[in-house]
């Protein structure tokens, strides 16, 4: 894979609005950037994203447009394997533990019959898994 997991927080910032819009010139991420960076600061961070290999472009007009070369669920799941080394330990258990606790994120009884249900489609798959 490209250099995925090294993102800035503002390169993520960036990433999420270029899949927000599917495709984006600067001055557009630069609009939708919560207290951005000047306009030369937007482009050196497009060509970085670039060079990373999360972004291409195309020329349209006198402008690029910038468009994800990673889909948003590959780089959410690269993300989130990092998060969990990271602040976890590497255990999916602790950070599933730390979301459940979060206050701010009630979850509703539809949501953890869900989690339940993936849950058992996880162990049915790590059993068959084990008899091959």
């Amino acid at each position: 894979m490209t250099k995925a997991s090294k993102l800035s927080r503002r390169e993520r910032q960036m990433m999420d609005i270029i899949y927000r819009l599917g495709e984006a010139s600067a001055k557009e991420v630069m609009e939708n950037l919560e207290d951005p960076p000047s306009y030369s600061s937007v482009r050196t961070l497009l060509r970085k994203l670039l060079e990373k290999g999360h972004v291409d472009h195309r020329e349209s007009g006198l402008k690029y447009v910038y468009y994800p070369l990673v889909e948003r669920k590959v780089a959410s799941k690269s993300a989130l394997s990092n998060l969990v080394k990271t602040f976890f330990s590497g255990s999916p258990l602790q950070a599933v533990n730390s979301l459940l606790d979060m206050d701010s994120n009630e979850i509703s009884d539809e949501e953890l019959e869900h989690l339940q249900a993936l849950i058992l489609e996880k162990k049915k798959a790590n059993k068959n898994r084990a008899k091959k």
